[in-house]
């Protein structure tokens, strides 16, 4: 986890995170789901089914096109978070698991997704802080979210 510079809550140290349970942390940008990322992901995991990398086939498939993985999706929560949480005086951030995740829906090659969060728990941790951050990815003009996950973060000093 790296800091952003234009995250939509910024606390000073990781104790203040104690303070944020059930509030939103913010909605990241958008970010495009293109084919050569799709590509490219398919060869570091060895996921190279023809719904993700085959263009031609995938016209004809039950997507009509090339989705991305489901956990390319899930990938994104790192880049993505950074735009919703920003702890100032940071020692280091780890992303520690995660709780349940499910994708509803599909992410069509060419399409948009963005993150939004919400701190569901927050604990004092040796040296820190742990939280369960509720996250929801959403595709531009879908009509179901295309990941929700809950993401054991921590942060220490």
């Amino acid at each position: 986890m790296t800091a952003s510079t234009t995250a939509s809550t910024t606390v000073a140290a990781p104790a203040d995170l104690l303070t944020y349970v059930g509030k939103s942390l913010g909605t990241s940008r958008w970010r495009d789901i293109t084919q050569p990322d799709v590509d490219q992901f398919a060869k570091a995991t060895g996921d190279e089914q023809w719904i993700h990398v085959d263009v031609e086939r995938a016209k004809t498939g039950p997507f009509g096109g090339t989705i991305a993985h489901g956990y390319l999706t899930l990938s994104l929560i790192a880049p993505l978070f950074d735009d919703v949480l920003k702890v100032e005086t940071l020692g280091m951030g780890v992303n520690y698991g995660l709780n349940k995740t499910r994708f509803p829906a599909p992410v069509p090659v060419g399409s948009r997704v963005r993150l939004s969060a919400t701190v569901a728990n927050a604990e004092e941790i040796k040296g820190g802080v742990q939280i369960v951050a509720s996250i929801t990815i959403e595709r531009e003009g879908g009509d179901k979210p295309v990941c929700i996950a809950e993401a054991v973060l921590r942060y220490y000093n």
